[in-house]
């Protein structure tokens, strides 16, 4: 039964970091839209696309509506280069469509990591498990080893973020309709590389940093449990 209750927690420590993980990306993207107007300002990307800020911020929360699923259809009828059209073209709908099943696919299962961090949870309570030194030494053995993939990960974005974010592409998709030429579309214009690299630092930032404060947590409820024996 020990045995068991080791594996259940390690489970719910792993959930807890799915959870944490997707809901890093979901408040990045979408807590403050304030961090795109600064992105496009950083990056000159109002005179790419001859565009107002207040007429690429309504694309931009469209578009971010769309990914979660608030609407049906990417079409956007705005002001571009002088000319009133719709911003996105028949390749941005069908990449987007392929990003928001990711998305939604993301949402989903952090709902399911949650389920299953509550299961393991209630396991542990009903077996009459030593939680209270499971569940911190389980975390701290997950955070070691997530710790150390996101430390590689992170040096590989440093050393160059293309390859990362090219191979990220082949993983996930299995067309090259994600391949953009900027000299016809208005989305790869408004969504440029470093915008994506500065993304993935802020991700990375609210990810790690929630991750710390749990693992200050695991400590503090280490030390009672020991204190306690």
């Amino acid at each position: 039964m020990k045995k068991i209750q080791w594996i259940a927690g390690m489970l719910l420590a792993f959930s807890i970091m799915a959870v944490l993980l997707i809901t890093s990306f979901e408040v990045a993207m979408y807590a403050d839209f304030g961090v795109y107007e600064r992105e496009y300002e950083k990056y000159d990307v109002l005179s790419e696309l001859d565009m107002t800020m207040d007429d690429t911020m309504y694309v931009t929360r469209e578009m971010m509506a769309y990914l979660r699923g608030d609407r049906d259809e990417l079409s956007v009828i705005t002001t571009v280069e002088g000319k009133e059209q719709d911003f996105f073209n028949e390749q941005d709908r069908f990449h987007m469509a392929e990003v928001r099943d990711l998305f939604i696919g993301g949402l989903d299962i952090r709902l399911g990591a949650a389920a299953a961090a509550v299961l393991c949870l209630l396991f542990l309570f009903i077996s009459r498990a030593d939680w209270k030194k499971i569940i911190p030494r389980c975390y701290q053995v997950a955070l070691a080893i997530v710790g150390v993939l996101a430390i590689l990960l992170g040096i590989a974005c440093a050393v160059d973020f293309n390859a990362v974010f090219v191979e990220f592409h082949h993983i996930f998709f299995d067309n090259d309709l994600w391949l953009f030429d900027p000299a016809e579309d208005y989305m790869i214009r408004m969504l440029p590389e470093g915008l994506f690299a500065d993304m993935v630092a802020r991700i990375g930032i609210l990810f790690v940093g929630s991750l710390l404060i749990l693992f200050v947590f695991s400590l503090i409820a280490g030390k009672v449990h020991k204190k306690n024996d």
